[in-house]
């Protein structure tokens, strides 16, 4: 079940995600702003690491605190992405592991949000970003 919400407030709680990322080597800032079942926001930046095997994505960041927290349903993310202070000029999607991740806990009503800024954003479903994507399901 899909919580009520606002595309635009979404994806400008994305924008000001960007914010908390630490980015000190490629100065590619993202933010992610992850929507509950609930309702609730969670928010993540990305977060370098010297050895880049390290690093995560602000997609997994945000989703790793809603999990972390107890919570399993969502109903949306929005993801912005550009070069640290200044605005994004492109949208920013998800990596193969973000989407992988999204799998683990999106339902069908799931909705990806890539945005340049609250008025100039794209919606997708996750099927669309990962099409016969490995779940669950698959193992069992």
């Amino acid at each position: 079940m899909e919580a009520e919400f606002d595309r635009a407030d979404l994806a400008r709680a994305a924008l000001e995600a960007r914010q908390m990322a630490y980015t000190p080597y490629s100065h590619y800032t993202v933010g992610a702003a992850l929507l509950t079942a609930e309702g609730e926001i969670y928010q993540g930046g990305n977060i370098e690491n010297a050895s880049y095997g390290a690093t995560n994505c602000a997609e997994r960041t945000a989703i790793f605190k809603a999990v972390s927290e107890g919570r399993r349903r969502f109903s949306a993310i929005a993801i912005a992405g550009g070069m640290e202070g200044q605005n994004p000029v492109d949208y920013a999607y998800p990596c193969g592991i973000c989407r992988q991740v999204m799998k683990e806990f999106a339902g069908e009503d799931f909705r990806i949000i890539v945005a340049k800024s609250a008025a100039d954003y794209k919606v997708y479903t996750l099927e669309e970003l990962l099409p016969h994507g490995f779940g669950g399901s698959s193992i069992r």
